[in-house]
């Protein structure tokens, strides 16, 4: 399939971005307007993009159906200030039923059962059930159009940050088992984070060999997977002739054709062992 912007309607090719660009994080945004009215409502167009100085930015987009902005916006641009709430499993429902289009006179801590609480440095209260809150000055709000599905840039610089101390392990560093966060994905589905974590080591701190160091054999195997290459390609040396001939000596290894030696690399690539998948590459 093809899309080409210009000629899809807007409805679909949202459906495509947000079916593909996932999971997404939720910035559960609680804002007030002019006369003091509490506003709540999440945002899956969102992400952190500095730390000196702490930026976020999330994007309420205008109503495809309608054209219509929300309140969210309207009362960033009026007062300049916003909490960004974290979205744990233990509120996802809550936070799912704040999304309802309440007028704007409707406190949707209210209808969603949750409880609000006092910010230190902003009017607008914080999610006290939310894991973490950020409270943020708006610096700037970009505007992206003025049809249906354009997203408004609102750009926060955060002024106070609020952790419960109930997700931090024990070097005080927040616990990614213990936060329970939830992301959006397309249609109705999210993700729970912690049912869906593994690792990846980062890259070494000197430069890995690269894929591009393995025999021919191996670049190209049907066995090997493109993660099995990677893992392969972050260790810092080959080994050296002398360690592989003793490596097969004392496993007692005879002669392998590729297809037993990828098998037996993967299967030590599972274990975590990668110098000896090596080994067996390069015999």
């Amino acid at each position: 399939m093809k899309l080409d912007p210009k000629d899809t309607k807007t409805a679909h090719l949202h459906s495509v971005m947000l079916g593909a660009v996932q999971p997404r994080p939720i910035a559960f945004a609680s804002t007030i307007d002019e006369d003091g009215n509490v506003n709540l409502s999440p945002y899956s167009f969102f992400n952190v993009f500095s730390a000196n100085p702490p930026i976020m930015i999330f994007s309420p987009a205008r109503r495809v159906r309608d054209n219509s902005i929300k309140h969210t916006l309207i009362n960033a641009r009026a007062t300049g200030e916003v909490v960004i709430n974290i979205v744990n499993y233990d509120i996802v429902q809550q936070m799912s039923l704040s999304s309802t289009e309440y007028g704007a006179d409707v406190d949707e801590f209210v209808k969603s059962g949750l409880t609000a609480v006092a910010s230190d440095m902003i009017a607008p209260p914080r999610v006290a059930e939310s894991p973490v809150q950020f409270e943020c000055k708006v610096k700037e709000i970009v505007e992206l159009g003025q049809e249906g599905g354009a997203g408004n840039l609102i750009i926060c610089e955060v002024v106070m940050v609020h952790v419960n101390d109930e997700v931090l392990d024990e070097d005080g560093k927040i616990d990614q088992v213990k936060i329970d966060t939830v992301a959006r994905m397309g249609g109705n589905w999210y993700c729970r984070s912690k049912d869906a974590m593994f690792e990846v080591p980062k890259p070494l701190a000197t430069l890995g060999v690269g894929v591009d160091a393995l025999p021919d054999h191996a670049r190209n195997s049907t066995i090997l997977t493109g993660n099995d290459l990677g893992k392969l390609g972050n260790i810092e040396a080959i080994p050296d002739r002398e360690s592989v001939i003793a490596y097969a000596k004392a496993e007692k290894l005879s002669i392998l054709d590729n297809k037993e030696k990828h098998i037996r690399a993967q299967e030590l690539i599972l274990e975590g062992n990668i110098i000896d998948a090596w080994k067996i590459i390069l015999l």
